[in-house]
């Protein structure tokens, strides 16, 4: 199937993940014959090494200079309204992105939660101390040790492997999102606000992990809960035992199949290739 037929998909990641870390899904939905892309947040160095060495490039971006960034993308690189998949702050974007028209679909996997949820569930709140701890991370770029990342995205998983994962994706990240959504239901024009009423849009998919200490089950229900008025397709999948690594750790290919079959069923796979006729002519 020729690239420039084949659906758009735009993986949008969270903080403290860089943006390879969606290579093997890149790699998986490209083999499904869509046309993947999974560009940075603004600001972030194409490689790992230099997102860690220059954390000042991401300091301070909030939600709205994410969602615009993303927009300028979709309009530039892609020919039709893609398919967006975000995780986490990624999963945020995904939803604004959707309701505003810019996304045909949207998966939304363990998203930070959007202006409404009132559920705040201890282990979210811990997750969230390293960036809201001191004020001044507002304008900074906040690092995870080891073991935060091991509460925060690791906690369903060995400390061997959580260890790994945070060697290899891990990445300074600004702190003022978690600010924007922890006080979002306080702020009139919060920038975590979605257009959960409208029903002009494509259909959506939230998924969360049980396990999941950054943001727990609860909360992903609460943001479903959100969507009751609006007529347009709001589904909710839990994945069993799974954490916040569920897009990263060694069960990603379940995450990313729940999300390959859930585009089937919505009509959003793509058109199967003609099968080419080998018999020879008579």
């Amino acid at each position: 199937m020729d690239a420039n037929t084949r659906t758009p998909v735009v993986f949008v990641h969270g903080l403290w993940l860089h943006a390879s870390s969606w290579t093997p899904w890149v790699e998986r939905f490209r083999a499904a014959d869509y046309e993947p892309i999974a560009p940075g947040w603004p600001g972030e160095p194409a490689s790992i090494t230099d997102a860690r060495a220059q954390p000042g490039l991401v300091a301070g971006t909030g939600i709205d200079d994410a969602v615009a960034h993303y927009e300028r993308i979709i309009d530039l690189l892609c020919t039709t309204a893609p398919i967006v998949v975000g995780h986490s702050f990624g999963g945020l974007v995904a939803q604004r992105l959707l309701t505003t028209g810019k996304a045909s679909a949207a998966v939304a996997i363990a998203p930070a939660q959007i202006k409404g949820v009132r559920v705040l569930p201890l282990a979210q709140l811990r997750s969230a101390l390293p960036a809201l701890r001191n004020p001044a991370n507002l304008r900074r770029a906040v690092s995870l040790t080891r073991e935060q990342f091991l509460f925060g995205f690791g906690n369903a998983l060995t400390a061997q492997e959580s260890d790994e994962l945070y060697e290899r994706w891990a990445i300074p990240a600004p702190a003022r999102p978690v600010f924007q959504a922890a006080l979002a239901n306080m702020a009139p024009h919060s920038q975590a606000r979605v257009d959960v009423r409208t029903s002009d849009r494509g259909p959506l998919l939230l998924i969360s992990g049980t396990q999941d200490h950054t943001v727990p089950e609860a909360t992903t229900r609460s943001t479903l809960k959100q969507y009751r008025r609006s007529s347009a397709l709001s589904e909710l999948r839990v994945i069993k035992g799974r954490g916040h690594s569920l897009t990263v750790d060694q069960g990603w290919p379940e995450v990313a199949d729940t999300v390959l079959g859930w585009l089937v069923m919505q009509g959003l796979a793509p058109a199967v290739r003609p099968l080419v006729d080998t018999a020879p002519p008579r």
